[in-house]
């Protein structure tokens, strides 16, 4: 069972990275990130994202930490500047599932940041939280996000498309989900069945 209230505060490092809490002094570093058209295409952020918006962005994010609602790191490559977001919420402790996001500055892209930040997110969510359930929602036209899913071994679902509206008007968000060991836990639960009804086959 996933804890009800999410570690604060938190530092993961690997993969090259150092995933930290945001601080009061990255306000510019994450106004210049999120002032980006590609965030305000595929996200609701506000735009144009200015200083006032940036205040709002960290109070927000900091009262999500203290009260353990969500995970949400500036992306750092030695626990410095902002290179970018990753973050996890909508926790469900009874379904031991939560939706993961992320972001990286225009100037860091096509450096491995995203996919390299999902990931360590997506171990710590099921080694140290012990969720189950990972899932990720896109807009199928956000190429760039649909690969650093699949490079992350996340795998388009069957569910309906989400509506989310934003600054660019309403967009259809597919859902992805990281595959776990359901499949593995459902065939060896066969196994025993099978071999208390038959007995073990050596």
């Amino acid at each position: 069972m996933a804890a009800s209230r999410l570690p604060y505060p938190l530092t993961l490092t690997g993969e090259g990275l150092v995933l930290r809490d945001w601080r009061p002094e990255d306000l510019d570093d994450l106004v210049t990130l999120l002032d980006d058209p590609d965030v305000a295409r595929w996200t609701p952020m506000p735009t144009p994202f200015d200083v006032e918006a940036g205040i709002a962005y960290l109070k927000r994010a900091h009262q999500g930490r203290i009260s353990g609602q969500r995970i949400q790191l500036a992306i750092t490559e030695d626990g410095g500047r902002p290179l970018g977001e990753v973050l996890l919420f909508g926790v469900d402790a009874g379904l031991k599932e939560a939706e993961l996001g992320y972001l990286v500055g225009s100037q860091h892209r096509r450096r491995g940041l995203a996919s390299g930040s999902l990931s360590l997110l997506s171990a710590y969510a099921r080694s140290s939280l012990k969720l189950g359930r990972l899932l990720l929602r896109i807009d199928p036209a956000n190429t760039a996000s649909t690969a650093v899913a699949r490079r992350c071994g996340y795998r388009l679902t069957a569910d309906p498309p989400i509506l989310q509206v934003g600054p660019h008007g309403p967009s259809s968000l597919d859902t992805w989900e990281l595959p776990g060991d359901r499949a593995a836990t459902r065939l060896e639960r066969l196994k025993n069945v099978a071999a208390r009804r038959y007995g073990r086959r050596t």
